[in-house]
């Protein structure tokens, strides 16, 4: 096994990561970011405000998209077993 085929394994895991961390980092921050601008108008800073509608999207995002983050793991782990004779 060469160093090209193990950079290859390695980028495609981060791929796969950052594909399926995206989704659930995404609704965190755009929760966050109209909480803030709800803050910001209101000039109301309490931390819980911001606290429990992030637990609940994030929750709900992981709830939704749950099925799909699997799958993708799922194939990328079955792709790098298919592939394990070779690697060896």
């Amino acid at each position: 096994m060469d160093q090209s085929v193990i950079l290859g394994i390695l980028s495609e895991a981060i791929r796969v990561m950052l594909m399926v961390a995206a989704p659930i980092l995404g609704i965190a921050m755009a929760v966050g970011a109209v909480i803030a601008l709800v803050q910001a108008t209101t000039q109301i800073n309490e931390q819980t405000m911001v606290f429990a509608p992030k637990v609940l999207a994030v929750f709900t995002g992981l709830l939704i998209l749950g099925a799909w983050m699997l799958t993708q793991l799922g194939e990328y782990v079955r792709r790098l077993f298919d592939n394990m004779l070779e690697l060896l």
